[in-house]
C-alpha cells in the first residue's frame, strides 16, 4: 500500500546536491571524472582535533546523554572563541544553542519564528535549504537580486513596503554561497538598521567564517546592538574541516535563543559529548590550523581563477568560502554550459540555476581538490568547443 504523504511533503523540492549525487552516481568514466560541483573539504581535521577525540571517547560521561543546550565547556569555548576573535562578549547559558551542524539551526529558526503565509527575505541567488526551510514552516520566500552590480550584496531598501509588513525574517549568508562575496561592516550596519526599525530577526549563515581572503570576514554581532536583534549561525565543518563530524551552534537574541531550546528539545537530540570535546579543543587553540585552511583554499583560489581568466572566462575573485562563481560564454545557460562541461571535459560543476533564478547564467566551481587537480581542470576546459 502507498501512503499519501502532506502536501508540506509533496511541495518539498527535490534535493539539490542530492540530484547532483544522482548525476554524478550515472556517470560511466569515474576514474577519470574530476567533481567540482560539491563543498565536501578534501584537508584532514586537525590532528590535534582528533586526539582530543580519541581521549574523550574514553571518559565515560560522554557516553551517556549529554545537555540539550550543549555541554557547558563547548558553550563556554564558543564564548571564549567569540570574544577572541570578533570582541563579541556572548552569555554562553543564555546566548548559545549548540546542535548537529547548523544546517539544524536553518531548519529551527523558521520554525519558532514564522507563522503561515509570513516572509523571510533572502537573496537571489542562495543556499537551496533556505527554500524548504521557509516552506516547511509554512512562510513565503521573498528574494532580492544579489549581482556583480551591488557587490553581490541585498538592497534592502527597494523591498516593497507590503512585503517588509509580512516579515518576520531577513536571511543573510556571508560569506556568501554560492557567490564568495564578503559583507562589509556598512552593509550589516544596514541589515540591522532594517531588522530594528521592522522589528525583522536579521540572521546570519556564517558557515564560511573562516575562510575569508585578505581580511577577517566580519560578524553580524560585531555591530553595535546587534544581540537585539539578530542571530548568528556557525559550524566547525568548514573552520577546522570537520564536516563529517556534525557539530554546529546559534547565538545572539536571548529570546530567539530560549525558542530554539524549546523547540530543540523535542525535535532534534544531543551531540556526542566526545566530539563537543574536540570542538572545544579546536576553539580553545590558537588558530593556526584554521588559517592553514584557509591559505590552502586561497592558494587554490589563485590557481583556479587565474587559469579561468587565462581562457578568457568571466570569473569572480571570490572573497571568501571555497567557490568559484563564474559567468558563462553568451548563448548559454549555466545548465547547458554544465552539461557541455561534463559532456567534453568530464567535470561535474554546479548550475547556478539551483541557487536561485539570478544565478541562471552562472556556474559555481568548489576549491576543494588540489592544485594538481585544478590545473588539470584548466587544461581539460582549454579543450572545450562551444
Amino acid at each position: 500500500m502507498e501512503f499519501l504523504t502532506s502536501n508540506k511533503v509533496k511541495d518539498i523540492v527535490p534535493n539539490f546536491f542530492e540530484q547532483l549525487d544522482k548525476k554524478i552516481s550515472q556517470i560511466e568514466d569515474k576514474d577519470t571524472m574530476i567533481d567540482l560541483a560539491k563543498g565536501n573539504p578534501d584537508q584532514p581535521t586537525p590532528s590535534f582535533i582528533i586526539e582530543s577525540l580519541k581521549k574523550a571517547v574514553d571518559v565515560k560521561s560522554n557516553h551517556g546523554y549529554t545537555p540539550f543546550d550543549g555541554k557547558q565547556n563547548f558553550l563556554d569555548a564558543i564564548a571564549r572563541y567569540y570574544k577572541k576573535i570578533y570582541n563579541v562578549k556572548i552569555e554562553a547559558q543564555k546566548e548559545i544553542l549548540t546542535f548537529s551542524g547548523s544546517v539544524v539551526g536553518i531548519s529551527a529558526i523558521p520554525q519558532i519564528i514564522l507563522n503561515s503565509g509570513d516572509y523571510v527575505i533572502t537573496t537571489d541567488p542562495c543556499y537551496p535549504e533556505y527554500y524548504t526551510s521557509v516552506s516547511l514552516a509554512g512562510g513565503k520566500l521573498y528574494q532580492l537580486p544579489i549581482t556583480k552590480k551591488n557587490h553581490y550584496l541585498p538592497e534592502l531598501d527597494k523591498i516593497p513596503t507590503e512585503i517588509v509588513k509580512q516579515s518576520k525574517i531577513l536571511l543573510l549568508n556571508y560569506p556568501n554561497n554560492p557567490t564568495g562575496a564578503t559583507a562589509t561592516e556598512k552593509f550589516f550596519e544596514q541589515a540591522i538598521e532594517f531588522g530594528k526599525k521592522n522589528k525583522i530577526l536579521v540572521v546570519n549563515d556564517f558557515a564560511y567564517a573562516a575562510i575569508g581572503y585578505g581580511q577577517q570576514p566580519i560578524s553580524l554581532l560585531q555591530i553595535e546592538g546587534a544581540k537585539k536583534y539578530a542571530v548568528e549561525l556557525n559550524t566547525l565543518s568548514k573552520t577546522y574541516d570537520m564536516a563529517g563530524w556534525r557539530v554546529g551552534y546559534v547565538l545572539g537574541n536571548e529570546s530567539v535563543i530560549t525558542a530554539l531550546k524549546k523547540y530543540h528539545s523535542h525535535v532534534y537530540s544531543t551531540v556526542f559529548g566526545a566530539i563537543q570535546d574536540a570542538a572545544t579543543a579546536g576553539l580553545d587553540s590558537d588558530q593556526a590550523a584554521a588559517r592553514h585552511i584557509r591559505d590552502v583554499y586561497q592558494n587554490r583560489r589563485d590557481v583556479l581563477v587565474h587559469g579561468l581568466r587565462s581562457l578568457g572566462w568571466d570569473v569572480e575573485k571570490s572573497q571568501g568560502t571555497f567557490f568559484i562563481w563564474v559567468k558563462v560564454p553568451s548563448g548559454y545557460s549555466g545548465q547547458k554550459f554544465a552539461e557541455l562541461i561534463l559532456e567534453q571535459a568530464n567535470v561535474v560543476v554546479a548550475p547556478g540555476i539551483g541557487f536561485g533564478s539570478s544565478g541562471k547564467d552562472y556556474i559555481r566551481l568548489s576549491l576543494t581538490h588540489d592544485e594538481k587537480i585544478l590545473k588539470e581542470v584548466i587544461k581539460r576546459f582549454s579543450a572545450l568547443k562551444y
